[in-house]
């Protein structure tokens, strides 16, 4: 059976039906159980009709007589009438033919035969047709007769009991069910409103992490800018480490951090002087390089207020670790290098190298590549550059390609999804990719097109009827 589960004001529905559909047939059984029960005496010997009208009265029994079969069915339509004594041998009307009418037309009536022993078979036919709740044979006993009255009317009071109580049965099951309908409906829609709501909050979630993803790539933009470096490289050093992540077996949390660090492994530069933000590493002082690879520590310190970055921060802390031990700030050995630092140190330096942030040189891709090799079990972990160098070679694997079109700012329409980052010329981030284009964003870009007098490049997400002219998203 199903249960349901109710609140309390549903509870104090139920009550009220449960009360409202028992008040009437309990008020009734009360009225019923003090009322004087009706007998009715019927003999055609007026000294028998005396001598039980006596006999019934000192029981305090309400007596009713009739002397014949025709005058008890007038008497039994004027009164209600509980129990009806009636002689076999009346003229006109036998007692067993008014037991049998009297049955037919009032079905409560309790019936009790007084008859000869010679009458047996009429007896017999009393029982069948008139429904006779006992015979009692003249003369009779008195105290077994009144105790037979007693048994009868106990039994019709049973009757009326059961009756009462299969009509109260029947109107709460379907007050009941009444309730359970509305109730259901109220389950429904309580259901469906919660529904609603936690689709509110899931789509209330995707939207502050898609904010907040946006909020870490303008600041990783804004980096960008006070560094001098070229636009997108902190998204390109997270997206490749995040693709290393997953190919080194770490799992989408820990794929998802190295994103962020790396879009933010630079954010502690911005506490260093203009003079040696614009400079390579190679030509530092060692004054200089002391002080420049201080950034992390600032880096972790920045970013402690904020609770889902302290992972990040971590990884940024020893992104300069060495694998033979010989790195900073604490001079971490191997594997006790955390493997989001020893992913970071790979992938940041692979950039460094082409953008001539290491070397006062700009190397090829793979000049960096061979370089990295070079360094392995000393600066960087020979296991992640082992991969890396399989991820490079692998370049479906790299950025999440996409198939897309390049248009011009003038074809930009609401509605359309960004495959790539929109960058400014000089590197800022204008929309983020996967984005999907408003009538407001739409503006901007026209807005800054005609004011820069320089066209944007712009690689929206290909419709499937476009398939034939796609290009992959590099």
């Amino acid at each position: 059976m199903r249960r349901l589960l109710v609140n309390p004001s549903d509870e104090k529905i139920l009550s009220a039906v449960l009360e409202a559909s028992t008040q009437a047939p309990v008020s009734a059984v009360r009225e019923d159980a003090t009322r004087t029960p009706t007998v009715l005496v019927v003999d055609d010997e007026p000294n028998i009709l005396s001598a039980l009208r006596r006999l019934l009265a000192t029981a305090s029994y309400r007596v009713l007589t009739a002397a014949s079969g025709a005058a008890a069915l007038d008497v039994l339509g004027a009164n209600e009438v509980d129990l009806i004594i009636s002689d076999m041998r009346m003229p006109g009307m036998s007692g067993a033919d008014l037991l049998s009418q009297a049955q037919a037309l009032y079905p409560e009536t309790m019936r009790i035969l007084l008859t000869g022993y010679s009458e047996l078979e009429s007896v017999v036919r009393a029982i069948n047709e008139g429904g006779v709740y006992r015979y009692l044979s003249k003369p009779w006993d008195e105290h077994d007769l009144l105790l037979t009255i007693k048994q009868a009317l106990e039994q019709q009071r049973l009757r009326k009991e059961t009756a009462r109580l299969l009509i109260l049965t029947q109107q709460q099951n379907e007050q009941l069910a009444c309730f359970n309908t509305a109730l259901e409906a109220k389950v429904k829609a309580r259901t469906e409103e919660i529904r609603q709501t936690v689709m509110f909050l899931e789509d209330a979630q995707k939207d502050l992490k898609r904010n907040f993803m946006t909020m870490v790539q303008v600041g990783a933009s804004m980096i960008e800018l006070r560094c001098g470096a070229i636009g997108g490289e902190s998204h390109r050093v997270g997206q490749l480490a995040k693709q290393l992540a997953l190919a080194l077996g770490l799992d989408g949390l820990d794929a998802q951090d190295l994103y962020f660090a790396g879009l933010l492994h630079g954010v502690g530069k911005l506490s260093l002087p203009d003079d040696l933000l614009h400079q390579s590493v190679d030509r530092m002082t060692p004054a200089e390089s002391h002080l420049y690879h201080q950034h992390p520590l600032r880096a972790q310190m920045l970013l402690t207020p904020v609770a889902q970055l302290t992972h990040v921060a971590h990884i940024i802390r020893h992104q300069y670790e060495r694998f033979n031990g010989r790195g900073t700030p604490d001079g971490l050995l191997g594997e006790h290098i955390p493997i989001g630092s020893r992913i970071l140190a790979v992938v940041r330096d692979y950039e460094g190298l082409q953008s001539g942030a290491l070397a006062r040189e700009r190397m090829l891709p793979e000049q960096a590549v061979e370089l990295i090799k070079l360094q392995a079990n000393l600066r960087y972990d020979p296991r992640v550059v082992e991969h890396f160098l399989a991820l490079l070679k692998d370049s479906s694997k790299l950025d999440g390609a996409m198939p897309y079109v390049q248009i011009a700012g003038a074809q930009l329409a609401a509605g359309m999804h960004l495959a790539d980052d929109l960058r400014t010329r000089r590197g800022v981030l204008l929309m983020t990719k996967g984005s999907v284009v408003s009538d407001y964003q739409v503006a901007i870009v026209r807005r800054y097109e005609a004011q820069e007098e320089t066209p944007l490049t712009i690689l929206v997400q290909a419709p499937p009827e476009d398939s034939d002219c796609v290009a992959q998203a590099v």
